[in-house]
């Protein structure tokens, strides 16, 4: 069994195990006086965070900020989640790059400014803001926190009436932006809502936040909430803003969970200002969300199925240049299946796995087929292990013939039939695709990840080789709700991620790549997995010793 959180066992010959520290902590992070990158408007920036462990001599990339239209003060609300271990000097860069085309690429981007500190710098310097200087000019400033563990999570639905109009030619487009306050009492943003278009009295959808974002999980903590009129230009309108705790919030709908929206400004001009409209509580319900562990312990099972292009556009598997190629160690479609696997194979009691492949011209018949197992063996596709996933994709490379296209939605329905049959709470199906090129099936794969949304299973697509996936950021709803004919993704179950970021970082280390993908592209899946048992109304059983086997078969 794993460690306790926040726990490393280390031997020692004097006695028990040397509890060493380690917390899980959220970076916020801001940026003031950027450079104006822009001829027509100002520049849109976001924030690149790189980490560099003891021992390593690169950096690897830890995540992207979302991107602030036309800003050159910026306050991401997107954090960064790192592990702290006061015994280690951890080195951080933070990279801001003005976001101005499709591209993924950092290298498509122009870069605003980098600055490094350790971890260490920054979270000891509560009760300050730790900033430092940008290389092209302007400031970083990043505020650290220790993460609650509070499991508590609360659904609130708000509503504004009477808001200031903000508009010429109609009304305002109202949003609101929640912010925490920090230990040293500023302020940073943690949620934001939807847009609510052309209205003076909107009606936000109710919102879900865990207490630890909202609140690190104290009841007596200030929460500030602003309200906007949004702008398509970035430079949104303030409204108003108003405070509370959610200690207060808990009360529920009434008197006392009215606010006047203030705007400082129109205060300081007029004697006789009110408010700029009334922000209501309408509904309001905090309940215990179980951890991905607890389900776990109570014997839920996770079906783990890889997908591997075999298109044309990977080249000549027997080539050196191509992506298929394998002479010594892995290529970039094993260290992918390895990265993956060793971890997933853990949580499933049988360790028995499909493996599928598509894109290819298979035996007999020498058809292309988008939806073929690697073993040649539809009687008896299983692998044994990710070993046994390897050797059918080593054998498949020797049986079948690339060719093409890119489609997806065989596979993903694929998995997908499987998985509403089995939707009894016990069971969550995990597809791995490896691919290295643009999907040619794109409205039918959003279609088949929309309809996919609401059963027990994720998609983790990871790009190989050096193409352009900028498209691939579509799947993922990190940014942008997926939709497909008016209908919308019931949540988000894709993860997208390049291999050539991990790569990049670290050649030369197989291993080391290998676990920093893993931790990119299996960092969502225990969140999806108890939101779609929460939804379900699924809680976690009692733990069991031993748990059912695999479900996955053949129809």
């Amino acid at each position: 069994m794993a460690a306790p959180a926040g726990m490393y066992p280390q031997a020692s010959p004097a006695g028990p195990p040397i509890a060493v520290p380690m917390s899980r902590v959220e970076l916020s992070v801001a940026a003031r006086n950027l450079r104006d990158m822009d001829a027509l408007s100002k520049s849109d920036p976001v924030c690149v965070l790189f980490m560099k462990e003891p021992g390593q001599e690169t950096f690897f990339e830890v995540g992207r900020t979302e991107i602030i239209q036309d800003s050159l003060n910026p306050e991401w609300v997107k954090k960064f989640e790192v592990d702290y271990r006061f015994e280690e000097r951890q080195v951080l860069r933070f990279s801001v790059y003005d976001w101005d085309t499709k591209s993924t690429r950092l290298d498509d981007q122009d870069q605003l400014g980098s600055a490094e500190c350790s971890l260490g710098e920054v979270m000891a310097s509560q009760g300050t803001e730790f900033s430092r200087s940008l290389s092209k000019g302007g400031m970083i400033i990043v505020s650290g926190e220790e993460m609650s563990n509070s499991k508590e999570v609360a659904t609130m639905q708000f509503s504004a009436k009477d808001v200031d109009n903000k508009d010429f030619l109609g009304k305002s487009d109202p949003f609101l932006i929640f912010y925490r306050c920090q230990l040293d009492n500023t302020y940073v943003p943690v949620h934001k809502t939807e847009v609510i278009k052309n209205t003076l009295n909107p009606v936000w959808k109710p919102m879900v936040v865990p207490l630890r974002i909202l609140c690190g999980g104290d009841y007596e903590r200030m929460i500030k909430i602003e309200c906007y009129d949004y702008d398509n230009d970035g430079g949104h309108d303030l409204i108003g803003e108003c405070y509370t705790t959610m200690k207060k919030l808990n009360s529920g709908p009434g008197h006392e969970n009215q606010y006047d929206l203030i705007n400082p400004k129109k205060k300081a001009k007029k004697s006789n200002y009110k408010n700029s409209g009334t922000l209501v509580l309408n509904t309001m319900a905090i309940h215990v969300e179980p951890s991905f562990l607890d389900y776990i312990r109570g014997g839920k099972q996770l079906h783990f199925t890889v997908a591997v292009d075999f298109t044309a556009s990977n080249g000549d598997p027997h080539l050196p240049g191509s992506l298929h190629f394998r002479e010594q160690g892995d290529n970039q479609y094993s260290l992918a299946i390895k990265a993956v696997g060793e971890i997933v194979q853990d949580y499933d009691s049988d360790k028995m796995f499909p493996a599928l492949g598509f894109g290819a011209r298979i035996p007999p018949d020498w058809q292309c087929s988008h939806e073929f197992f690697l073993n040649g063996k539809p009687e008896s596709p299983y692998c044994q292990g990710v070993h046994g996933i390897l050797e059918a994709y080593h054998h498949a490379l020797q049986t079948v013939q690339l060719y093409g296209p890119t489609n997806f939605a065989p596979v993903i329905r694929h998995v997908s039939r499987f998985a509403s049959s089995y939707q009894d709470g016990n069971n969550y199906f995990i597809l791995l695709i490896i691919t290295d090129g643009i999907i040619t099936d794109m409205p039918d794969t959003r279609k088949a990840l929309v309809e996919a949304s609401s059963l027990p299973m994720s998609v983790i697509i990871v790009g190989v080789g050096n193409e352009d996936f900028s498209a691939m950021e579509l799947l993922d709803g990190d940014e942008k709700r997926l939709s497909f004919g008016g209908r919308y993704a019931e949540r988000d179950i894709v993860q997208f991620v390049e291999l050539r970021r991990h790569l990049r970082h670290g050649m030369g280390n197989s291993h080391y790549s290998q676990a920093r993908l893993a931790k990119d592209v299996l960092a969502e899946i225990p969140q999806q997995v108890v939101k779609w048992m929460r939804t379900r109304g699924y809680s976690p059983k009692e733990p069991v010793i031993q748990g059912p086997t695999n479900t996955y078969g053949m129809q």
